[in-house]
């Protein structure tokens, strides 16, 4: 258990919308506002300043936008991680976020425990990957040819569990449908990822949708 707070970093170019998302924050110990700022160039030399361990990057903002901000940031700072948030739930913005090094991707409207949930389990490297939002990747891949699955890395145990994790699974729920330790479940997805090469569970589930792995079952 962290026993410091996670140290968030907020750009948003709207000051109500700093104000809201601060509040959020502030009604949950876990987190820690260390600076704010209004622009990509902001974030990146706050983030060199207070080197925080999560960015809450907006995507339209004058200047230097937050996908570019983010690309640069990653570029530079590639432990932070950064969540885009913003009011529109386009499927585009996100996987435009995911090419530039984003872990993960929170809209305005959700209420505060969706924010704290989600926040400290990207925090951790445990975020699970929403059904609906899984069913529209799903849907946005379906038409693209297929890589074949025997050039992959990965054991059969590895494809079940990253089948799992497209699904939208947690780590604990991973542990009781395959009756393993959710340790052991942790280890799996640690040597996929780097087996793979990938960074978190999103895009897992991009790879997992792209390979044809959706709920298989070995």
């Amino acid at each position: 258990m962290n026993k410091q707070p996670f140290r968030v970093l907020i750009i948003d170019d709207s000051d109500l919308a700093r104000e809201g998302i601060r509040t959020i924050l502030s009604s949950d110990s876990t987190f820690e506002v260390v600076a704010e700022g209004q622009s990509g160039e902001e974030a990146l030399e706050l983030t060199e300043k207070w080197m925080p361990d999560i960015i809450l990057m907006d995507i339209q903002m004058p200047g230097m936008g937050g996908l570019e901000a983010t690309k640069q940031v990653k570029d530079k700072f590639p432990y932070v991680k950064i969540v885009m948030v913003t009011v529109s739930d386009d499927i585009a913005h996100l996987f435009d976020a995911l090419k530039r090094g984003a872990q993960g991707y929170l809209l305005k409207n959700l209420n505060p425990e969706s924010w704290h949930e989600y926040l400290k389990a990207i925090a951790v490297d445990e975020a699970p990957m929403s059904r609906e939002l899984a069913f529209r990747i799903l849907k946005e891949f379906s038409q693209q040819e297929k890589p074949d699955p025997d050039n992959s890395p990965l054991t059969a145990r590895e494809r079940e569990i990253l089948g799992r994790v497209a699904e939208g699974l947690s780590n604990r729920d991973i542990s009781v449908a395959l009756c393993i330790s959710e340790n052991t479940v942790k280890n799996h997805l640690k040597n996929i990822l780097q087996k793979l090469h990938l960074e978190n569970r999103v895009q897992l589930t991009r790879y997992a949708f792209e390979q044809g792995w959706m709920g298989k079952r070995t």
